[in-house]
């Protein structure tokens, strides 16, 4: 890390469903038994299932670069989108289920699955929503902890713009990430506490285990933590980015944002507690208005446009995005993401003039990219 930026990686969660109807379909064991017949993967992608039967999740290898990680996100949408059609599935890169039908039923069996069920009941028995994970490479957990409390003012900003789970199983919402609203019911969701180690972050873990509210300790709901299997902060604020350009964004600022707060515990800086409360409101504001309205500020604590937060964001990683050679690359993917709108106002567009079944059909399509390297746009 001292020779170039952190490392990064992504995991990519999708759902499984029927091409015609839209129907959630719960094939996920039997794509990832013939996947490896749809090509190879490139070294350290990893695939497997998720909580329910109608998902799946790709894994990126360790990254440096973002040629690398394009790379590497292609590849694996390809071969699982190639897949599950054989087994006359469709792959969806959309946080909530777009097309109309009911939830999947609970998958039978044991283990921590089985837990979470057991844990949360109601609030988890028709959760079939996906997001995009970025992990990002930190030198020790004391330091993991300690980006953590600088980053979490800007990850409502990181939200808006992944922002792409207008609708529940048919119905929209009103909701930009219905996603959000969704995982906000569980306990301990949201910007994690201001903390001051990894000490104070186990015993916070180890305190909500003990209260039940957490099956174990690597089951936290917070946006921004330290990953419990890897030496990283892990980014779990997004929702599933509708194309590999999107979720390529959301490594690069991520990324950005981490080298960012090392750079400022390098000169002794300290990051600022956040109020609850106001942190709260900013995930509720961009989960309900996208990039389509006024969110808050956290810092500020106010409310301000939306792309006047993403401007502000872009001015506090300049340096960084620079530095690592991605600043043309962000500039770009922000232009297209302004031009055509986030994965929510895209889908609501095409649902808006043939219904969430022909939505449907145009998501399969977009979710998969055209070939390895290219930008491809709604």
């Amino acid at each position: 890390m001292a020779d170039g930026p952190p490392t990064m990686g992504v995991e990519e969660e999708f759902l499984l469903v029927n091409p015609r109807t839209g129907h959630a379909s719960a094939c996920a064991e039997q794509v990832l038994a013939r996947y490896r017949h749809h090509g190879p993967l490139p070294d350290g992608v990893r695939v497997h299932r998720e909580l329910r039967l109608t998902q799946l999740e790709a894994a990126s290898g360790v990254c440096t670069t973002a040629d690398e990680l394009r790379y590497q996100l292609t590849a694996a949408r390809r071969v699982l989108a190639g897949a599950a059609a054989a087994e006359d599935c469709a792959l969806l890169a959309t946080g909530t289920p777009i097309g109309p039908g009911p939830a999947a039923p609970a998958p039978a069996g044991e283990g921590r699955y089985a837990e979470i069920d057991a844990a949360y009941g109601a609030v988890v028995a028709d959760y079939e929503a996906c997001g995009c994970h970025v992990h990002v490479g930190v030198p020790d957990p004391d330091t993991a902890v300690a980006v953590v409390n600088h980053v979490g003012r800007w990850l409502p900003t990181l939200l808006a713009l992944s922002a792409n789970s207008p609708f529940d199983h048919g119905r929209d919402t009103g909701y930009h990430s219905w996603r959000m609203v969704q995982q906000s019911r569980f306990p301990g969701a949201g910007v994690a506490p201001h903390l001051r180690d990894h000490a104070e972050y186990r015993r916070a873990v180890e305190t909500l285990v003990e209260c039940g509210a957490l099956v174990d300790p690597d089951q936290t709901f917070w946006l921004a933590r330290p990953s419990g299997r890897f030496p990283t902060v892990e980014f779990r604020v997004a929702d599933t980015a509708l194309t590999v350009d999107h979720a390529l964004l959301q490594a690069l600022l991520s990324r950005a944002l981490v080298r960012r707060a090392l750079a400022d515990l390098d000169r002794g800086r300290a990051a600022e507690p956040v109020s609850p409360q106001v942190a709260a409101a900013a995930v509720w504001a961009a989960a309900r208005h996208g990039l389509t309205g006024q969110l808050v500020d956290v810092a500020g604590q106010t409310r301000r446009p939306a792309w006047t937060l993403v401007e502000q964001l872009l001015a506090h990683v300049r340096e960084p995005l620079e530095a690592s050679g991605d600043l043309t690359e962000v500039r770009a993917l922000i232009a297209v993401l302004r031009a055509d709108g986030n994965g929510s106002v895209q889908q609501r567009a095409v649902a808006g003039r043939g219904g969430p079944e022909a939505a449907v059909g145009w998501l399969s399509a977009l979710s998969v990219p055209a070939a390895h390297g290219t930008r491809r746009t709604g």
